[in-house]
């Protein structure tokens, strides 16, 4: 987080010294770590297309190819139709640079993960991992959040699929190193540590040490202004106490993860989450939701507490007020 500001620093004095391709690193470092630390994404897509601007401009395709695949997923996550402006020299890069074919393939497996779709996150994932091993040009920030959401997808195709043990294994290295990095800046990487402790535990049926991870990656991304990993960690919670039959802890968190993937700009992974929580909350979508003594009747769940339903009422409102202007 603080080092976005040295970036641009980094690009002001590479174009000094007439250096496109470190003024180029510098813009893609601006623009993943914003993504990553979890600046409001309306900001950092905004960032993004001024970036891919600049390196049409100067001819830098490789570099702009990536940026392209980085956009996508955050028009994505904005919930918005648009699509980067993908050149046809762009699909050549594609089919024969490992790095770009990394990038490419780990932003697929992102947003698969993100929009909880299994078998395109078990489809892109295998692909990934074809390529990272023969990858050599992956800027060091990636390892990092690579390894955080592998760990993450590791551990939830471990509890979905036949070949457990695989994907534990796997889980269990990139918490490894997500903790090793904890120890040296608890403040970039105590939540993501914490939370790879929480799926794992879930993993291995330690419901008691899973509630204290979760509880503790979500207080610390809090604390540490994740907004991002604050709703992930959230959503992330809410699975686990849905899956124990805890229902109303479940929808209290599905509704924290809401309003932080909101606070984030994350419009379209709100229209996603706000689907998921009515069709297994309340009665079937439709039924108009915004009175809290009809939803009383209508929430699957009677004895929640009136605190949750004029939450969910407040979500519900949220929702619509964000699909009729989704940049306010």
């Amino acid at each position: 987080q603080a080092a976005l500001e040295y970036h641009d620093e980094g690009f002001t004095a590479a174009m000094a010294y007439g250096d496109v391709i470190q003024a180029a690193v510098n813009s893609i470092l601006k623009c993943t770590m914003s993504s990553i630390a979890g600046v409001n994404l309306q900001t950092t897509q905004e960032k993004c297309a001024k970036v891919i601007k600049f390196m049409e401009d100067k001819k830098v395709v490789i570099f702009m190819t990536q940026m392209q695949y980085i956009q996508h997923s955050v028009f994505k996550l904005i919930g918005t139709d648009e699509e980067p402006k993908y050149v046809s020299e762009g699909q050549n890069i594609l089919a024969t640079n490992n790095s770009v074919k990394t990038t490419y393939y780990f932003q697929k497996t992102y947003i698969s993960f993100i929009f909880r779709s299994y078998e395109g996150t078990k489809e892109n994932i295998g692909k990934y991992l074809a390529c990272i091993g023969n990858t050599w040009a992956n800027l060091f920030i990636n390892h990092s959040f690579h390894a955080f959401y592998i760990g993450l997808i590791s551990f939830w195709l471990a509890r979905k699929s036949g070949d457990g043990n695989q994907w534990i294994e796997r889980g269990k290295l990139s918490k490894l190193a997500l903790k090793k990095w904890a120890e040296s800046s608890s403040w970039t990487f105590e939540n993501k540590w914490y939370l790879l402790e929480a799926e794992e535990s879930f993993c291995n049926n330690n419901y008691d040490a899973a509630k204290t991870y979760y509880d503790k990656a979500i207080s610390s991304a809090k604390d540490h202004k994740f907004i991002n990993e604050e709703a992930l960690a959230c959503e992330l919670a809410a699975y686990f106490h849905l899956e124990l039959g805890q229902k109303d802890k479940a929808l209290e968190l599905f509704l924290l993860a809401h309003e932080k993937y909101h606070e984030w700009g994350a419009f379209g992974k709100c229209t996603s989450l706000y689907e998921f929580v009515v069709s297994n909350f309340s009665s079937p979508i439709g039924t108009g939701l915004t009175d809290t003594d009809n939803m009383r009747q209508e929430i699957a769940f009677p004895n929640l507490e009136v605190g949750l339903l004029s939450s969910l009422d407040d979500a519900l409102r949220r929702h619509t007020d964000m699909a009729s202007d989704p940049v306010g």
